[in-house]
């Protein structure tokens, strides 16, 4: 270990360094003059905290080293727009436990108020596309726009160039870099984890290659029963903390669509079979229903399904039948696709075979083999499945993976789907 004369004079001597994109050149620059140990003082470190346990075991990970550690805690969601009071909001008791958490790992903690840019730059979004009768992703957005966006621009690293500092997460994915050439610098690749059943990458794919450079995932080699039991070895009091689930700002006491019912005013309109041309019902919102999505329909002999809308006519189609080849889509259309490495799409997207990869529409699916296709630009894709995949609905995120090393290569908006009939 150190001394600390020996970590202020290596501090020292990396300031007056070029900035380096990797630290683990840092550490290789300076191994013959300090202890590795060393180099870690010059690391300032920024970890994200939820008060759950996967990011409290970061923590965990992180003030185990010599970095500069700090938390820092983001309220994305104002409750007070919802009642006249903060009194026993979810967020307060995130709040208490992140605290509990630095204050026994001995790290400063700070809460940052997002909850404006939140609203703006996720919600508002959200609430539009669900309006119109599109199924957006609003934790897509929320990685894109406030935890790799808004969040850090409040940190100091958003004001200076140095790559020195970093921001951690709970997410379980992985990055590595790859090797410098004498024609470009080491570049970072997100990566699928270890844990392939808790694999977030999905959440992740559309940050942008600047942000990767500054980010660390240290759970990306555990699995979740590892995480667990390091939280109970070290007392974490989020070590038994359940995992939470479903669209952050819905909370645990309201139902999706009655959330959703409280923003956006009724808009009723037909519920028409597809088959047949005719109106068998009435909807109260195009938002009330998603593609894939058994409608309870009185009076019908079989069970209907959602198969398409049009907001242009305020209406929802559906057809008959769980196996109703309308319900399977062989194609997806994507549009703003947003490569991690914008300037170095794949090869042969614009060739007569496409490109071979791998595809997610959901969080909770296994990947599929796909052939990509581009048009004119590279942002605009066609993406057929290896195998037709049910209840794909325009909005949701697709995320394209390398076939060889699992790594991701960007995501892009559905804007249209290609059934098997």
């Amino acid at each position: 270990m150190a001394t600390p004369l020996a970590r202020r004079a290596l501090a020292r001597y990396i300031r007056r360094l070029p900035d380096i994109q990797n630290p683990g050149k840092e550490i290789e620059v300076c191994w013959t003059l300090f202890s590795v140990n060393a180099v870690a003082y010059y690391i300032t470190v920024f970890v994200g905290m939820s008060g759950g346990v996967d990011s409290s075991v970061t923590a965990k990970l992180l003030a185990d080293k010599d970095y500069d550690l700090s938390a820092v805690f983001m309220r994305n969601w104002d409750t007070r727009d919802e009642s006249a009071s903060d009194k026993g909001c979810e967020w307060e008791k995130d709040w208490e436990d992140v605290q509990q958490v630095c204050k026994a790992l001995d790290i400063p903690c700070e809460m940052i108020d997002l909850s404006q840019e939140y609203w703006n730059r996720v919600f508002q979004p959200s609430l539009h596309s669900w309006e119109d009768g599109i199924t957006p992703n609003p934790d897509v957005l929320c990685n894109r726009e406030i935890k790799f966006g808004a969040l850090l621009e409040h940190l100091p690293m958003a004001s200076s160039s140095s790559s020195k500092t970093w921001f951690a997460t709970g997410h379980y994915a992985r990055k590595t870099w790859t090797l410098p050439t004498s024609e470009s610098p080491p570049r970072a690749k997100l990566l699928r984890p270890v844990d392939l059943i808790k694999d977030q990458t999905y959440f992740l794919a559309s940050m942008t290659e600047q942000s990767l450079n500054c980010a660390l995932f240290p759970l990306g080699d555990l699995n979740k029963s590892e995480v667990r039991e390091i939280a109970k070895k070290a007392g974490l009091a989020t070590a038994e903390r359940k995992e939470s689930m479903g669209v952050c700002f819905v909370g645990k006491k309201s139902k999706f669509g009655d959330f959703i019912s409280s923003y956006i005013p009724p808009n009723p309109g037909p519920i028409i079979d597809l088959s047949t041309g005719d109106t068998v019902a009435q909807h109260k919102g195009l938002w009330t229903y998603t593609i894939g999505q058994g409608a309870k329909l009185p009076g019908m002999r079989q069970r209907a399904f959602v198969v398409k809308k049009d907001s242009g006519l305020n209406a929802i189609y559906i057809a008959f039948g769980s196996h109703n080849p309308l319900l399977l889509s062989r194609s997806v259309i994507v549009s703003d696709f947003s490569w991690i490495w914008k300037d170095s799409p794949p090869n042969h997207l614009k060739t007569e075979d496409g490109y071979g990869a791998e595809v997610k529409i959901r969080h909770r699916m296994d990947s599929t083999t796909c052939t990509v296709h581009s048009s004119d630009s590279d942002h605009d894709l066609k993406i057929t499945l290896g195998n037709p995949e049910v209840g794909v609905a325009p909005g949701q995120v697709a995320v394209v993976y390398d076939r060889e090393e699992g790594r991701v290569l960007g995501c892009g908006t559905i804007v249209d789907t290609i059934s098997l009939e």
